[in-house]
C-alpha cells in the first residue's frame, strides 16, 4: 500500500491509465457529448463520495472568489473531452493523441502574451519543430487515411487548444487547489453538458450493451475519478521536471495501444512527426527556465 501511494508510482500509474482511454472510448456507443457528460457525472460522484468519507469540507468562501474561472475551466474541459472523443472516431488513437499533445506548445506561445513571459531561442525552436511534427502527422497533403483522417487531426488540435485553455485558466486560480478544483470543474462540465446533450444527440444510455456499460463505468470512475485524484495528488509531491518527463508515458502508451492492440498503422512520417512533437515539447518543459 505504501508503494502504491508513492508519488512517482501514482503519476506513472495515472499516465498509463490515461494512455488507454482511447481503447475504451472506441467501445462506448454513445455520442461524444453524451460520453463526456457521463464521464463528468461518474467522476464527480466518486470524488464527492471521497470528500464525504475523508471528511474534507468544501471551501465555499475560496470557491466563490474563483467561481468564474472554475466555471470557464470546467466548460473548456468538457468540450476538450468532446473534441478528443471525436478525434478518436475519425482517425487512429495514436494520431489523435499526438495531435492532442500539441497543447503544451500552445501554452508556451500563449504565456508571453498572458503572463509577459519571454520566449527564448529554445522555446521558438520547440514551437517550430513541434509544428513540423503536426505537419508530418497530417501526411503533407498526401492523406493516406482520407479526409476523415484530416478531420480527426483537426478535432485533436481543437481538443489541444481547449486543454491549453484549461491549463492557462488554472494558472489564474490561486486559492482553490487540488481535488476541490477538479471537483468544481466536473460540476461546471455537468452544468453545461446537460443542455448541450439535450439539444444535440439526446440521452441514449438504454442503447448500451453490457460491454458498453462496463467500459463507460471504467472511463468515468477509473480514467477520470480515481486517476485524476492520483494525478493531482502526485503533482503536489514531485519536482516539475520529473513530472514533465513522466507525463509522456501517456502518449507513448496510447501509441502502443493503437498499434499493438487496435492494429492501427502508422506511417514512417507520422512516427517522425510524433517523435518531433513529444521530443521537443519535453525538451521545452524540462528546460531550466521551466523547472520548479
Amino acid at each position: 500500500m505504501k508503494r502504491f501511494l508513492d508519488p512517482k508510482f501514482m503519476l506513472i500509474f495515472s499516465m498509463v491509465i490515461f494512455g488507454t482511454i482511447g481503447l475504451f472510448v472506441r467501445n462506448i456507443a454513445v455520442s461524444s457529448g453524451e460520453l463526456a457528460l457521463y464521464r463528468a457525472v461518474l467522476a464527480a460522484a466518486l470524488i464527492g463520495c471521497y470528500l464525504i468519507i475523508s471528511k474534507q469540507s468544501i471551501p465555499f468562501g475560496e470557491i466563490k472568489k474563483e467561481l468564474p474561472l472554475l466555471l470557464l475551466s470546467g466548460i473548456a474541459m468538457a468540450f476538450n473531452w468532446i473534441l478528443l472523443f471525436q478525434a478518436y472516431k475519425y482517425t487512429t488513437v495514436s494520431v489523435a493523441t499526438l495531435s492532442y499533445y500539441f497543447a503544451p506548445v500552445i501554452v508556451t506561445v500563449a504565456c508571453p502574451i498572458l503572463f509577459r513571459e519571454k520566449m527564448g531561442a529554445k522555446q521558438w525552436i520547440c514551437f517550430a519543430m513541434s509544428t513540423l511534427g503536426i505537419v508530418l502527422i497530417t501526411g503533407i497533403g498526401d492523406l493516406s487515411g482520407g479526409s476523415n483522417h484530416f478531420v480527426g487531426i483537426l478535432f485533436g488540435l481543437g481538443a489541444a487548444c481547449l486543454y491549453a485553455v484549461v491549463i492557462l485558466l488554472n494558472k489564474f486560480i490561486k486559492t482553490v487547489g487540488g481535488i476541490h478544483r477538479t471537483f468544481m470543474q466536473f460540476i461546471a462540465a455537468i452544468i453545461v453538458l446537460v443542455p448541450y446533450v439535450s439539444l444535440t444527440s439526446g440521452f441514449n444510455l438504454g442503447t448500451l450493451d453490457s460491454k458498453g456499460w462496463i467500459f463507460l463505468l471504467i472511463v468515468g470512475l477509473v480514467h477520470t475519478g480515481i486517476t485524476y485524484c492520483l494525478y493531482f495528488s502526485s503533482l503536489k509531491e514531485l519536482p516539475g521536471q520529473k513530472a514533465a518527463i513522466l507525463s509522456y508515458i501517456d502518449p507513448l502508451v496510447a501509441v502502443l495501444v493503437s498499434v499493438l492492440i487496435l492494429g492501427e498503422a502508422m506511417s514512417l512520417m507520422q512516427v517522425i512527426g510524433g517523435l518531433l512533437i513529444l521530443g521537443f515539447t519535453l525538451w521545452n518543459e524540462i528546460s531550466p527556465q521551466n523547472a520548479e
